[in-house]
């Protein structure tokens, strides 16, 4: 007969002592009364959650979302996922064990700890327990090493074997491109130390669209994103893909090339990436290296990184993102929107605010016909803006997997990894609002011509080197006010009407620095007797250039008068008069 003063052992069962520890280490020792044993358990995982917490309360989100691209940390999280599956199995199975030992004891009516008595009911309620703790720590170590992966694609430009379909053997030259035979041209250049980026200096990194169907590597896409980290301004200069005659900077490309190259621009990258002793790098990062080099000496700017996505990566990244919302401002009509199988097809976009699809967004990004470069480059700018804008943690974390395949498979850059904490705080810090988008593209900032090479964009140099050196500072009304005029594209004649010797060039210049397409052609103006300047719209084309008209008529000060000729080659002619004001462009900068 057991004493009144003994107390009987309290009856616990092991599977909930167990399964208590699942859910927090110590927890099943507190339920079976091994007060001290819980109190240990517990107190390593609550200081490092209280560590934890800190670190997160005085970090960055965008900070904290860059650790996850670094080597050490996402090793560092793998090794403490071990740690803590092994602590949380040993808390899991000495709580199974003491409230075992104590259900014996009190069965058996004698205090303290008793003999266990393994059942198979017990042991598959132990084992479940255990898998269950197991099956979350394995969810993230995979998510871990899926993270390592992807890293080390996006941040090895020699990680080709991530990218599918990927090939070493050359791509074949685009349309366009400078014949010039693929042979090593020089002496090899070892790969360059990347700068570290201070925080303080302009940054500038080179965005590239690839297109790699059939095999190639043409990079249709290039925009320069600059941001001036003292205002948190940020401009993106878009140069279009049928750019000839861009400076070549100094050495040994000038030597082969001339001191412009004269092929398209989108052919460049393939034409001096196994050129050993062009520029320095690897087969793999030469003609990134060269892109940078002859767009700096473009802009006249220091491009230290790029990012590139190819085309097909880009549908893939959207798609993961759950798709990207774009303000369609203008209408896209394309008769002849090449598919996949080689075969042209009618796309039609309409205006106003359109859910997309990575499809439906590369769609809108790429197409040429029925619209200007100056158009194309807006959408790309704006795709690219929209993105940016719409991309957070909550859309991102249920396609976590989806997105991680699609950026290893697509993305390439160069930038350091330790600097992405940095670069995504500055993003999260640029106003969005102050974004100025510039495009290179005929009539402000270049021509177009067709001759051998087809048709190609000869580019007015001083404008874009004065736009891109400007664009912290000058007024965002006037440069919006030059690209609505540069996209309207007006065909303007500017004839003389007073016989003053060079009046209507200087017209036809003040009114080029606007944007406008002028010219003045050695033609008398039909039109006499008149003191006051006269501006004349052809054909109904008001309709299509108000911001044109507007801007003609501040100028001048007078109502311009449409006009029906069916004969009429131009849009608009302005004929001078007495009273036409002086007007002259502005000095070259």
């Amino acid at each position: 007969m057991q004493p009144a003063h003994e107390a009987r052992p309290r009856r616990r069962s092991p599977f909930v002592a167990a399964f208590l520890s699942l859910l927090f280490p110590g927890l099943g020792h507190l339920y079976v009364g091994a007060y001290r044993r819980a109190l240990v358990l517990a107190a390593a995982p609550i200081l490092f959650a209280a560590l934890a917490a800190g670190i997160a309360v005085r970090i960055d989100l965008f900070e904290l979302a860059g650790l996850f691209v670094q080597t050490w940390f996402l090793s560092g999280v793998f090794a403490i996922n071990l740690v803590a599956l092994a602590y949380r199995a040993v808390a899991i199975l000495d709580a199974w064990r003491v409230a075992s030992a104590l259900e014996a004891a009190a069965r058996v009516g004698i205090p303290g700890l008793g003999p266990i008595r393994l059942t198979p009911l017990g042991a598959a309620g132990l084992v479940v327990v255990l898998l269950v703790t197991s099956g979350a720590h394995v969810a993230v170590a995979r998510y871990d090493l899926l993270l390592a992966r992807t890293a080390e694609c996006v941040f090895d430009t020699a990680a080709g074997a991530c990218a599918p379909g990927a090939s070493p053997s050359p791509s074949p030259e685009p349309s366009g491109a400078a014949t010039v035979p693929p042979t090593p041209f020089g002496t090899p250049v070892a790969e360059p130390t990347l700068p570290t980026w201070d925080g303080v200096e302009r940054l500038n990194v080179l965005l590239i669209g690839v297109d790699e169907q059939g095999g190639g590597h043409n990079t249709d896409t290039l925009i320069v994103l600059s941001v001036d980290p003292a205002t948190k301004r940020v401009a993106m200069f878009g140069l279009p893909r049928d750019t000839v005659d861009v400076p070549i900077p100094k050495g040994p490309a000038r030597a082969l090339f001339g001191s412009v190259y004269r092929g398209k621009i989108n052919s460049f990258y393939v034409n001096v990436r196994r050129r050993e002793g062009m520029f320095p790098g690897t087969d793999a990062t030469r003609g990134y290296n060269g892109l940078k080099a002859v767009l700096g000496e473009l802009y006249g700017l220091q491009i230290p990184y790029f990012v590139e996505v190819n085309f097909e990566g880009f549908r893939q990244v959207v798609d993961a993102l759950g798709g990207v919302t774009v303000n369609v401002q203008v209408p896209v009509v394309d008769d002849r929107y090449p598919t996949h199988d080689g075969f042209l097809t009618r796309i039609y976009i309409p205006a106003g605010v359109q859910h997309m699809t990575g499809t439906e967004a590369l769609v809108y990004a790429r197409s040429r016909h029925g619209s200007s470069d100056f158009d194309r480059g807006q959408r790309q700018q704006r795709v690219l803006l929209s993105l940016r804008q719409q991309t957070d943690v909550g859309r991102i974390l249920p396609r976590l997997e989806e997105l991680a395949s699609a950026l290893a498979a697509s993305l390439r850059t160069d930038i350091p990894r330790e600097m992405v904490p940095q670069l995504l705080g500055l993003a999260d810090a640029v106003d969005a609002r102050s974004l100025r988008s510039y495009v290179f593209a005929p009539p402000l900032y270049g021509a177009e011509r067709t001759d051998e090479r087809g048709y190609v964009i000869v580019p007015n140099l001083e404008r874009i080197r004065a736009a891109v050196r400007d664009a912290f500072t000058s007024d965002p009304l006037l440069e919006a006010k030059r690209e609505a005029l540069a996209a309207e594209a007006a065909n303007v004649w500017v004839l003389n009407g007073t016989g003053e010797t060079g009046q209507a060039a200087r017209i036809a210049g003040y009114l080029g620095a606007f944007g406008l397409a002028a010219s003045a052609p050695n033609q008398k103006p039909d039109i006499s007797g008149r003191t006051d300047t006269t501006i004349l719209v052809f054909n109904g084309a008001e309709a299509r250039l108000p911001v044109t008209l507007e801007v003609l008529g501040a100028i001048f000060g007078v109502v311009v008068e449409p006009v029906t000729d069916p004969t009429a080659r131009v849009d608009i002619v302005i004929v001078t008069g007495k009273q036409t004001p002086d007007l002259a462009p502005p000095p070259a900068p």
